[in-house]
């Protein structure tokens, strides 16, 4: 495992047991952890051998963090029993170190507070036992398929990383006030889902960030005889392999390149002309046309990357400015997204809907099959974009003032009144959020990205369909039972407001124990503390009596909006 993807960075373990110390008593019980493993198990023992080691205290936490980790393993709990057995935890461990020539008084310097392990119904959700953690996550989690294996591979530590990351917000959702549910959450991963167990040497490097002995390290990075045979003929296997492809593709290529490269060309091209231009007003733009305007897709020309695709700046031969969006993963999702998009946004006309220019659908034997969209170029980026600018000039950018703010919220709703009511059968975004909405050189904004989008039918007023969007966003019906209906953008919309008016993301996850942004704003609602919400740049700049029904409007659209 790299030591950038190691669990301290995102989990701090060691800093929360150092937080909330332990104190070491008379023992009146014995220790339900064996302890032996201090003597045995190869980590790194000189930073406590030092009078004034900085980091033993450090490395202590950890390694008693081990035995936790399988103690939970063991028994189910995630916690001692009770302060007794606590307190002679601390004992046994003290005689560990003496035998390892460490000083014992680096315990009491260490651990102040002995109960802080004993199990606690009011910490984290009330998670006291596996059985607790399965009630209220599931039966499996981002973790059971992430951190199962060897954990001395570095993708798969960040891989572990991540996805402990993911449990700790949901489990942070559960219970917003709890300070200490990573702490649940690095036991659950060393002691219960690593098939290795808290004991093994990556599990203890890469999870529970323990400092191993220079031979540790060496062994734990050092692949086994049995790999290395494999890898190697592996890699013969593998130039074996491309050198017998690049023979057969030298030979096809000998054998009627021309006509065959250009027969599965035009096939593929033809028969999506055929399937979804017809339908449209949209440009047909050859892919060379694209390259032209993109200087060949130069990173000079890169805007931006998001889950669906790569966008680039590019100048058309009329001088007109465009955003090319080259899609990526053409799989069978994906497939159905750009026709869907083409399909829709190119039915649609109105000035606050990004215009859809044309679209270029192209195959060859070497790219493979690529698909791109074309749009106007909006020269101010995203929204988004702008409400992260955090003085009043960045890189020559101002914060939006209130009265582009305001518009800014018109020109949207007027967007979706005309996909909802302005058009038969209605139309429903799916994803509106700050960075699908786009703003011109006069900072008037446009809704973009219809990838999404799902038209009704005539005279229906909803439907259940699978749940597509963006965490924060994403409506509580929609979310749970997938109905959609006009509402569900308009839930979307109001989160949107909520983000102008307050210059504030959705999901807050720094200097705030509130994420979510609807209970950040209800909560200062609630105490009267409204002109806390907005932005401080606009508190004085705006009539009150104007921003004040804005965000009523926001806060009222998250509730109402379902």
């Amino acid at each position: 495992m790299g030591e950038s993807f190691s669990f301290p960075n995102s989990f701090p373990f060691i800093i929360f047991l150092f937080c909330i110390g332990f104190s070491i008593g008379s023992a009146t019980s014995s220790c339900p952890i064996d302890l032996s493993y201090v003597e045995t198990f190869p980590w790194n023992t000189s930073q406590c051998q030092q009078p004034n080691g900085k980091h033993c205290c450090q490395t202590l936490l950890s390694l008693l963090g081990m035995g936790i980790a399988q103690h939970l393993k063991d028994t189910s709990m995630f916690q001692l029993p009770d302060a007794a057995s606590s307190s002679s935890c601390l004992s046994n461990l003290q005689t560990k170190l003496a035998a390892l020539s460490i000083q014992p008084s680096w315990v009491p310097m260490c651990f102040k507070n002995s109960t802080q392990f004993v199990a606690n119904p009011s910490l984290c959700a009330g998670i006291m036992t596996t059985q607790d953690w399965t009630k209220k996550l599931g039966p499996m989690t981002a973790m059971d398929e992430n951190c199962r294996g060897d954990m001395n591979a570095l993708t798969r530590c960040g891989a572990c990383l991540d996805a402990g990351m993911k449990v700790t917000t949901k489990l942070k959702s559960l219970d917003p006030n709890s300070t200490i549910c990573f702490y649940f959450v690095i036991l659950h991963a060393a002691g219960i889902v690593s098939e290795f167990g808290p004991k093994d040497a990556g599990t203890a490097s890469c999870i529970l960030a323990l400092p191993l002995s220079s031979s540790a390290d060496k062994s734990s990075n050092h692949w086994s005889r049995k790999n290395s045979t494999m890898l190697i003929f592996g890699c013969l296997g593998a130039i074996i392999g491309l050198l017998i492809a690049f023979i057969v593709i030298m030979l096809y290529k000998r054998w009627d390149k021309k006509e065959r490269q250009n027969g599965v060309h035009e096939d593929y091209v033809s028969s999506f002309k055929a399937s979804v231009l017809p339908n449209t007003g949209a440009k047909w733009f050859h892919v060379s046309e694209l390259e032209q305007a993109t200087n060949g897709f130069s990173q000079m020309n890169f805007i931006g990357q998001g889950s669906s695709g790569i966008v680039y700046r590019g100048t058309l031969a009329d001088g007109t400015w465009v955003a090319v969006k080259q899609i990526l993963d053409l799989d069978s999702k994906r497939e159905e997204e750009f026709c869907n998009e083409v399909e829709i946004i190119s039915k649609i006309k109105h000035r606050n809907l990004l215009s859809l220019r044309g679209c270029c659908v192209t195959s060859d034997t070497l790219k493979g099959n690529q698909r791109f969209l074309v749009y106007d170029f909006m020269l101010n980026g995203n929204l988004s974009d702008q409400l992260c600018i955090s003085g009043a000039h960045e890189h020559g950018r101002k914060k939006l003032t209130w009265p582009q703010r305001k518009n800014i919220i018109l020109d949207v709703a007027k967007g979706l009144k005309y996909l909802h009511y302005g058009i038969k059968p209605a139309i429903y975004h799916r994803d509106i959020k700050a960075t699908n909405i786009l703003l011109d050189s006069e900072m008037n904004a446009r809704v973009a990205d219809f990838g999404l989008a799902k038209q009704s039918s005539e005279g229906q007023s909803h439907f259940t369909t699978r749940v597509a969007g963006t965490l924060g966003y994403l409506a509580p019906e929609y979310a749970l039972y997938g109905q959609l209906t006009e509402k569900s953008d308009v839930y979307s919309f109001g989160i949107v407001v909520l983000e102008i008016m307050s210059g504030r993301k959705v999901l807050e996850t720094s200097n705030s124990t509130v994420s979510l942004i609807t209970d950040w704003a209800w909560m200062l609602a609630k105490s009267g503390n409204m002109n806390e919400i907005y932005d401080e740049s606009i508190r004085e700049e705006g009539p009150k009596g104007v921003m004040e029904r804005s965000l009523f409007d926001g806060t009222a659209m998250t509730v109402q909006g379902m």
